[in-house]
Formats: C-alpha cells, structure tokens, sequence
C-alpha cells in the first residue's frame, strides 16, 4: 500500500511563492503525477517536461520514495526576455511506502518528459487464496461424556 502526505511539500510551495520576487531564481513548485495500481504492481507516472535525463534521481530510505529532477535554466546572457513563465531549478516529490511493497524491484524510465516508476507489491502481501481442507466424512466428533457422581 502507497501513503501520499500532501503536506511534504508545504515547505517547497512557500519557498516557490516568496522566491518570485524580482532578480531571484524561480524554482519548481510542482511535478504532477499519477499513481494507480495495475493487479500486482503500481504505476506512478510524473511529469518532468525539460529535464535532462541525467539529473533524474529516484531513491528508497526507510520506506520514503524520493523523486528528484533538475531542469537548468537558459544561460543566454543577451536574451532580453518578454515573458518567462517557465520554471527551472530542483524539483522534488516523496512518497511513504506501505510494508507491503518490494523495494528491491522498483523499476523506472524517462521517455518524452515522462518518468514512469513500476512499484511491486511484495509477494507476503499479494492476495492469495486459501485452501480449506475437508475432515474425513468417516469420522465423527465424540460428544462429552457425563460422569455421574453418585
């Protein structure tokens, strides 16, 4: 099972809103992504238009899935800009894992600003059937024998 806190990243929102005054660096103030889960496993696709791949970093500690990118802002140094909308800096995103999932077989690619990560549920806690064996039909259950006291 997969725990999202949407509050791990109040920090980096308030940091993105005070940093856009004038003449400072814009950073990212958000990776959208999607997480949903496909019979034995999870698919959780970002968006990460502009980053170089190269930067990508995925990283599980004590059951928190970090999810890091860098996009490296235009260095044109005689570009007068007319608009400049577009974020660049670090982005960030983590994930609390649940107990039941195989950290060892996360996988993940990048294709077209896309990361797709692919996040095994562990085998102890895939759903499983349970046979139920049958008593022999011969067999019969004794009823309690009554001692008279007398």
């Amino acid at each position: 099972m997969l725990r999202f806190d949407p509050f791990s990243s109040v920090n980096n929102d308030v940091r993105g809103l005070l940093a856009g005054q004038t003449g400072t660096s814009r950073s990212p103030r958000f990776m959208p992504m999607d997480l949903c889960k496909l019979e034995d496993h999870y698919v959780l696709t970002a968006d990460l238009p502009g980053v170089d791949p190269g930067s990508v970093d995925l990283d599980v500690d004590n059951g928190t899935l970090t999810i890091s990118a860098h996009r490296t802002p235009r260095s044109e140094d005689s570009v007068q800009w007319l608009t400049n909308e577009r974020f660049f800096g670090t982005y960030r995103r983590q994930l609390s894992l649940g107990e039941g999932i195989d950290t060892a077989g996360i996988a993940a690619s990048y294709e077209n600003g896309v990361l797709t990560v692919t996040i095994p549920v562990a085998e102890r806690a895939k759903a499983r059937k349970i046979e139920i064996t049958h008593g022999d039909s011969r067999q019969s259950i004794a009823s309690p024998t009554t001692v008279d006291a007398g």
